[in-house]
């Protein structure tokens, strides 16, 4: 897509930015993007699954692998948008060399959102390619997970690179990690069903974006509908990304302003 003049429109402008560094620091990603979560897969759904048996009817494995894929899109997306976004402010300072460009901070915003979705869908396929040999896909559905994932992103994402916007030191995101995301993983129905925490902490667990990204992925995965109807978990995390996105966006400007 270009503009007049024949130049990149500004977001697959950036777009492109954060696609040149990743293809020469790749590497560095290949495990926490692509091994880890196989080996979580491996140890937690077929080790510990041997002694949990079922659940809700289906085997642990079938039964844990939609966990592992949304937590795996959650986490990736949640690291991806602090270091890296206050780094291009503070240290790096490449959000001031791009506004020295016609690009505006939406376009920093969504090309930064396409590029962690790109990331989060090559993990999600190759995942899901591992799955396939362990039988843990029971419907064609399955095929939507990285939709799911994809729209998981932006609502993770959004929010957090607002939070990393405003912010002016790293300490904050040990907070973050220890009382957002660790808390997330754990609680919203990735290793075990909500139901069986009290009241107070499946309250939580459904305002959890990630709680809504595991159901829609583990009805497809299984090939079931989920406890809550399809258009309420699709339309909260849309509410999550267009508020994360509006949020970000102007705490962007407001950063560059100063």
């Amino acid at each position: 897509m270009v503009v007049a003049g024949g130049s990149l429109h500004p977001t697959l402008a950036v777009l492109g930015r954060h696609l040149t560094l990743y293809r020469r620091l790749w590497q560095a990603s290949v495990f926490s993007s692509f091994v880890l979560p196989v080996l979580f897969l491996l140890s937690i759904g077929i080790g510990v699954g041997g002694y949990v048996g079922t659940v809700q009817g289906v085997d642990y494995l079938s039964w844990i692998v939609p966990g592992v894929l949304a937590s795996t899109a959650f986490q990736l997306a949640m690291g991806e948008s602090t270091y890296s976004v206050l780094g291009d402010f503070k240290w790096v300072r490449g959000y001031h060399a791009m506004r020295a460009t016609p690009v505006q901070p939406v376009d920093m915003v969504r090309g930064h959102l396409l590029y962690l979705i790109f990331r989060v869908e090559a993990s999600v396929l190759a995942f899901l390619l591992v799955v396939v040999f362990f039988g843990g896909l029971h419907s064609p559905w399955a095929l939507v997970t990285p939709l799911v994932c994809a729209l998981l992103t932006a609502a993770t994402a959004a929010p957090v690179m607002a939070f990393a916007a405003r912010i002016d030191h790293d300490s904050y995101f040990a907070m973050l990690f220890r009382f957002v995301l660790i808390p997330s993983t754990l609680f919203a129905g990735v290793f075990f069903p909500v139901e069986q925490l009290t009241f107070g902490l499946r309250l939580l667990a459904y305002a959890s974006p990630l709680w809504h990204a595991v159901e829609l992925c583990r009805a497809a995965t299984l090939g079931r509908s989920p406890a809550w109807p399809v258009p309420v978990h699709v339309g909260y995390l849309l509410l999550w990304a267009a508020l994360g996105l509006f949020l970000a966006v102007r705490s962007f400007r407001r950063r560059l302003e100063d």
